[in-house]
């Protein structure tokens, strides 16, 4: 498959939502997790990628079926999942996204997702279910992660796992870049995708080559405070020459 490409957005603002399609990213991740607004901007984020090829993904920030569902219903293309850590784990949050028979996820007609009635559910795409591997367990457990019916993409944390693996390196498999071939392995062996968060854009060619198909490059908080830094840095150096 070839890669896909997204980015975080932390801050809520649709204007940068719609900026991201614009500028051609295959999907954006809203954050409800570490974002810096409520799911109250979910709505108009979603709204500023209609008409674009770009998919809108929200992370909620727990495996709650009253908050995938509202998220789903509001038109988010899919939903990502932090700390999933079994099958279990996996199974309930499929049973959370999905309408009957597959899942238990309540259903309304007259919802966003369904263009307020406009549209019969049944002609709405499956969502994208992304379950998130930020823990030795979780590595440990890829494999059958994976093998439920209805996840996506097994997507790598790598703070998570990196936090985990300083904590529980006796436990763990390998290190880190062994965690991330488990991962690859574990969602090609049963065909489905993997993911990674990179901070450093001169890691995602890295990525890909080791099999990672859905890449997030960085973050809206994060490339502005970069930019930010690297203007007053410049700025302030021809200030004050030496």
């Amino acid at each position: 498959m070839k890669t896909q490409i997204g980015t975080f957005l932390s801050i809520g603002s649709p204007t940068i939502a719609e900026l991201s399609a614009f500028s051609g990213f295959d999907w954006v991740l809203i954050d409800l997790e570490h974002g810096n607004a409520s799911e109250a901007v979910v709505p108009d984020q979603l709204r500023a990628l209609r008409g674009s090829t770009t998919r809108g993904i929200v992370r909620v920030g727990a495996p709650h079926a009253d908050l995938i569902a509202r998220v789903l219903d509001w038109g988010a293309h899919g939903i990502m999942i932090p700390h999933v850590g079994s099958a279990a784990a996996a199974e309930a949050i499929v049973q959370a996204a999905y309408y009957a028979p597959r899942g238990r996820r309540g259903y309304s007609r007259t919802v966003r997702a369904h263009e307020f009635g406009l549209r019969a559910a049944e002609q709405t795409p499956a969502p994208i279910i992304m379950a998130q591997i930020e823990s030795v367990e979780g590595v440990k457990r890829a494999a059958e992660i994976a093998r439920v019916d209805g996840i996506d993409v097994l997507f790598v944390g790598p703070a998570d796992l990196q936090h985990d693996l300083t904590h529980r390196a006796a436990e763990a498999p390998g290190d880190f870049a062994e965690c991330l071939r488990l991962v690859v392995a574990a969602a090609k062996g049963e065909g489905k995708q993997a993911g990674i968060l990179a901070r450093d854009l001169g890691a995602v060619p890295h990525y890909v080559e080791q099999g990672f198909t859905q890449v997030a490059s960085d973050s809206d908080l994060a490339i502005l405070r970069n930019a930010y830094r690297q203007i007053l840095s410049v700025a302030k150096n021809e200030s004050h020459p030496q």
